[in-house]
């Protein structure tokens, strides 16, 4: 699958939940679980299911406050912003910052699915650094 950048940094194509990924209601529940062990977040898996936020379609975090704020100024990404590094941003990429840091045990296909997709801050500094 071609990488997809969601407004935030987070990588659509790699998210466990993004909807073409998602094969069974068993992937479901273990994301559900994933999500709660790592980041204390719990989402019941009928809930889970995303087509990413560069469409207008269904979105798992109907609440997320970035992509309004891009949209409105017409950008692509929080990396193309002047106000970048913002609370809305900072909340997100200190999110997975924290569960690395809180659990060291990570094995290699958990840090793959569940982890690397949401390490959006190098991603969006590549993208200010251009």
């Amino acid at each position: 699958m071609e990488e997809i950048l969601a407004r935030c940094g987070y990588r659509c194509d790699l998210c466990p939940a993004f909807n073409p990924n998602i094969k069974s209601f068993d992937d479901k529940k273990k994301i559900s679980e994933k999500w709660h062990q790592y980041f204390d977040f719990y989402l019941a898996p009928e809930e889970i299911g995303c087509d990413g936020c560069l469409k207008d379609a269904k979105l798992l975090d109907s609440n997320c406050t970035v992509r309004p704020c891009v949209l409105g100024k017409e950008l692509v990404n929080c990396g193309y912003c002047n106000e970048f590094g913002c609370d809305k941003l900072k909340t997100r990429m200190d999110a997975m910052e924290e569960a690395i840091k809180n659990h060291k045990d990570i094995s290699k296909e958990d840090y793959n699915l569940y982890i690397q997709p949401y390490e959006s801050r190098n991603r969006l500094m590549n993208f200010r650094k251009k």
